[in-house]
């Protein structure tokens, strides 16, 4: 089944763009002209994929990503001018799975939702070994389940986002081995694409702040160096 994506954003020319591109790579599109009637349509279209811009009129995209998270995992693509660096850091610590720049290329911009969209479905095999099809990782009171894309501590769901669930996945393959922050963010973006340090960091501490709600802290800082799992008892 062909996927489906809600394109939000106030400029109608820029919306005819998107889904020209989109309807070329085959995909289904569907579009909101604010916030508001995109919320709306997350409930009634039920779309695969959200691309989502910021500088928007009645409910910007800051407010919606906040909004949709409450309840969903729906993936979430921001669009964002140049002089946005705080509202597009904002938008990933909050769950949104991508971004992209004002002014961009079409084919770029469907090359980034491809590899998006094949992040979320094939779920990376495991880098061990790649002889072992190991779906299951577990490290004290950590599990994760790379098929069913599910990670719990202490048999408590805790939901991810994809860049996140690659980043602790990267971390679980090798336990008590310390990754820069280069080295994990080249496992979790594929496709060659290139974020700043704050980037890292945001998705880092999201992730330890969905575990603090449990009173878990597997993820260690080493000072100047990078990350590491600790032993999660």
């Amino acid at each position: 089944m062909n996927k489906k994506i809600l394109i939000v954003d106030d400029d109608p020319h820029i919306r005819e763009v998107i889904c020209f591109a989109l309807k070329k790579a085959n995909f289904i599109s569907i579009e909101a002209e604010n916030g508001v009637h995109a919320l709306q349509q997350v409930v009634d279209s039920k779309p695969d994929l959200l691309i989502l811009d910021i500088e928007m009129p009645e409910m910007d995209g800051i407010e919606v990503c906040k909004k949709i998270r409450q309840d969903s995992m729906l993936p979430i693509f921001f669009l964002s001018s140049y002089d946005e660096e705080y509202d597009r850091v904002l938008g990933l610590e909050l769950g949104a799975d991508d971004y992209i720049s004002k002014p961009f290329s079409p084919r770029e911009l469907v090359a980034r939702v491809k590899a998006l969209f094949r992040r979320l479905d094939t779920k990376l095999e495991p880098i061990i070994n790649p002889l072992i099809d190991k779906a299951i990782y577990q490290q004290g009171l950590l599990n994760l389940n790379s098929h069913t894309h599910c990670v719990t501590w202490h048999n408590q769901e805790i939901v991810l986002t994809a860049i996140e669930f690659e980043i602790l996945k990267t971390l679980l393959q090798t336990p008590g081995r310390v990754y820069s922050r280069n080295a994990l963010m080249d496992q979790a973006y594929k496709g060659n694409v290139v974020v700043s340090d704050r980037t890292i960091d945001s998705h880092l501490r999201k992730i330890r702040n969905k575990f603090k709600i449990l009173g878990a802290t597997p993820i260690e800082t080493v000072h100047s160096i990078g990350y590491k799992l600790n032993q999660c008892q």
